[in-house]
């Protein structure tokens, strides 16, 4: 600037500084534009995974209550549909892990689309089989791939920062809670139509299709909202697998042989993953996996015999029982929105939660054992719904917090091979006791949580840090 004819040596660096400070604010306005858009697009991704639990467990659900009915119907007696119920948990026990495991090899959009369309076949050639044989082959392909909802368990922990994982996990739940209250209604309609278990099977085919659609179309490349602050990229996960690349690169015999040692290597890696089980299973993680076993076959024991107990109990009618069942999943599906007030009451210790919620479960699992009126069992199951909704997200929490998410995949399918475990226990024990009474599963049930409680006062809390030395094998 002239004043006089002579420049104003002192306003150069005020302009200086005013153009400086004016290009900051614009970079500053920009980021921030950048950072609301990137946390909106995050949100959608989320939301349409919670889409694809909804849809999952609503096909499910339409088809899982009439299995038993229509083998029946088919000419099997009771032991032999017994034997075909069972054979579904016992794919699952020996499929968990390795899907798991083929999850975080391959990558979660790869594994989450194939298990959908095998899961989608089976579903179809259910609703075409005309006999037991082709109903037990049916069975077979959802057996070992419908696990749906654990690969997207997995990647709501690889998206996530770990401190929103339980929160999200519990949405995510209430969400695929939510389709497994509506399935059975609409299950229950179409039934009663001509050919109403083809048509319910068919129609559960095409919820797969629509849902394999979803995940296609999922926007991936929005797939990182916690990626950044977790040090976890979305892309395909080797922690777990420790010496594994190594492992591959002695097994090429030959430069030449590069190419199919490459295709191979996703199997190798697997295999390897699965050999470090074992030192999983047997190290500190043990007393959590243990936990889980006792505490899903304490709620199975509950259930297994509900409406039989009621019925013979206060002379409920199964129709009552039923509307109290849908009642109780209505409350712990909607249980998963109060995890966000709960997990800041606890400054987000999954494992104290657990400890207490567990307590709670067995003091309700003992209160409807020796329930003497209607009203008690009212009470002891609401309360139920919340304390074993919150158990559930804690354990997988849990699991994840102390095993590393890098191999979240293989951590959760363990988990889920740990359940299958107590499916088949569970109504072993339920048989045996209701021999004694009718009040004996769920008196069991709170025998074998007591024992969970008691494992979990005795070890020492587990850090709540990576954990993943416990995996990153010696």
């Amino acid at each position: 600037m002239e004043l006089g004819g002579h420049w104003d040596m002192n306003s150069a660096p005020r302009l200086v500084s005013e153009t400086a400070e004016r290009k900051q604010e614009r970079k500053t306005g920009t980021e921030a534009e950048a950072a609301d858009s990137c946390a909106i697009r995050a949100r959608r991704f989320l939301l349409c995974l919670y889409l694809v639990g909804f849809l999952d467990l609503f096909g499910v659900s339409m088809v899982v209550p009439l299995l038993s009915l229509h083998v029946k119907s088919l000419g099997a007696s009771p032991t032999v549909a017994g034997i075909v119920g069972s054979s579904y948990g016992i794919l699952q026990l020996f499929s968990s892990t390795l899907v798991g495991c083929w999850s975080d090899v391959v990558g979660r959009r790869s594994s989450l689309l194939a298990c959908i369309l095998l899961s989608a076949l089976g579903y179809l050639l259910l609703g075409a089989a005309t006999n037991v044989f082709l109903f037990v082959l049916a069975r077979v392909p959802a057996g070992i791939f419908k696990h749906t909802l654990s690969i997207s368990r997995a990647l709501l922990s690889d998206v996530v920062p770990e401190k929103e994982r339980p929160l999200v996990i519990g949405h995510f739940n209430t969400a695929s809670g939510v389709g497994f209250i509506l399935g059975p209604v609409v299950g229950g309609y179409l039934t009663e139509l001509e050919d109403g278990f083809y048509l319910t099977a068919f129609i559960c085919f095409l919820v797969f299709i629509l849902n394999a659609g979803l995940v296609w179309f999922l926007p991936w490349r929005e797939a990182k909202p916690g990626s950044t602050e977790k040090g976890l990229p979305l892309r395909k996960t080797h922690v777990l697998l420790g010496r594994s690349h190594d492992a591959v690169q002695e097994a090429a015999t030959s430069r030449g042989a590069r190419a199919s040692k490459k295709a191979a290597q996703p199997w190798v890696e697997v295999v390897l993953a699965l050999r470090n089980m074992k030192n999983l299973l047997f190290s500190e993680m043990w007393d959590i996996f243990l936990v889980r076993l006792l505490m899903a076959m304490a709620v199975m024991l509950y259930y297994s015999n509900f409406v039989l107990a009621l019925e013979e109990r206060f002379g409920v009618r199964p129709k009552v029982t039923g509307y109290l069942i849908s009642y109780s999943s209505m409350l712990g599906a909607m249980a998963g929105l109060a995890l966000g007030p709960i997990l800041r009451l606890y400054k987000h210790n999954s494992q104290a939660l657990l400890l207490h919620s567990s307590i709670l479960t067995f003091t309700l699992l003992l209160l409807y054992s020796l329930a003497p009126t209607m009203g008690a069992v009212v009470l002891s199951s609401t309360l139920l719904s919340f304390s074993t909704a919150i158990g559930r997200t804690c354990i997988t929490d849990l699991q994840l917090t102390v095993g590393g998410a890098q191999a979240s995949g293989t951590l959760i399918g363990m988990g889920q091979s740990v359940t299958a475990v107590g499916r088949i226990i569970a109504p072993l024990l339920s048989g045996v006791a209701q021999e004694v009474s009718p009040c004996g599963p769920p008196s069991l049930g709170a025998a074998l949580a007591l024992v969970a409680i008691f494992i979990m006062s005795l070890n020492k809390p587990h850090s709540s840090g990576d954990g993943n030395s416990k995996l990153k094998s010696e």
